[in-house]
């Protein structure tokens, strides 16, 4: 199967899953979605209070080796059996996801871009330029909504952990980013997008990334 793997990125609360969701919905069983969420480091071995205490805004919480082999294998075509992750224990489901090949594979998460290596296997990348107020009331709706925490408890993680590494990790992937999206753009560069997503499906195989910068 010719696959292709894009990349979404971008801030927590940038709008991910928004768009992620929209293209998803184009393009029905022709495509399937990756979260790089699932790929943080199980935690299981760590008491509760230890764990509540690790940054998970700074990309070392990532089981990079695994992220990257599972996206080798998504791109051959390959079943694959993904991890699936537990944010209220911060451990990860026993059993994996079985994975089955799909045209288009819309992957989002904070720092796709991140790797030299990663960049390279990426057909298409996408960075949401999202400012900073907009996306903090996201995450704090989602992580009082999904994840169990307070308001407070949201914020004070916000401000310790969450915009430094932004600042530090996040925005500068901006530049490898062969799509960079704001908020204004976001509905006119849907359609556009979602023809170009929609074509992939059908294309004839293109070999390695196109984004070959380091």
């Amino acid at each position: 199967m010719n696959v292709h793997l894009i990349a979404i990125t971008g801030g927590s609360g940038s709008g991910k899953t928004w768009l992620v969701n929209k293209l998803k919905r184009r393009l029905g069983r022709e495509a399937g979605r990756l979260s790089l969420d699932d790929f943080y480091r199980d935690l299981s071995d760590l008491p509760p209070a230890r764990r509540a205490r690790v940054n998970f805004d700074d990309p070392g919480a990532i089981d990079w080796d695994l992220f990257l082999a599972c996206l080798k294998q998504i791109r051959r075509g390959e079943t694959t059996r993904l991890p699936r992750y537990d944010f209220t224990t911060h451990t990860r489901h026993p059993r994996p996801r079985v994975w089955r090949p799909k045209p288009v594979v819309l992957i989002d998460g904070l720092w796709l871009l991140h790797r030299p290596e990663l960049r390279r296997i990426y057909w298409l990348t996408v960075y949401l330029d999202c400012p900073e107020q907009l996306r903090l009331t996201r995450r704090l709706a989602r992580d009082v909504a999904e994840r169990g925490r307070s308001r407070a408890s949201g914020w004070r993680q916000w401000r310790s952990q969450v915009k430094p590494m932004h600042d530090r990790w996040v925005a500068p992937q901006g530049q490898w980013a062969q799509l960079r999206l704001t908020p204004e753009s976001f509905n006119d560069s849907l359609a556009s997008l979602g023809k170009i997503v929609k074509e992939l499906a059908t294309a004839r195989p293109v070999g390695a990334g196109r984004d070959s910068r380091a």
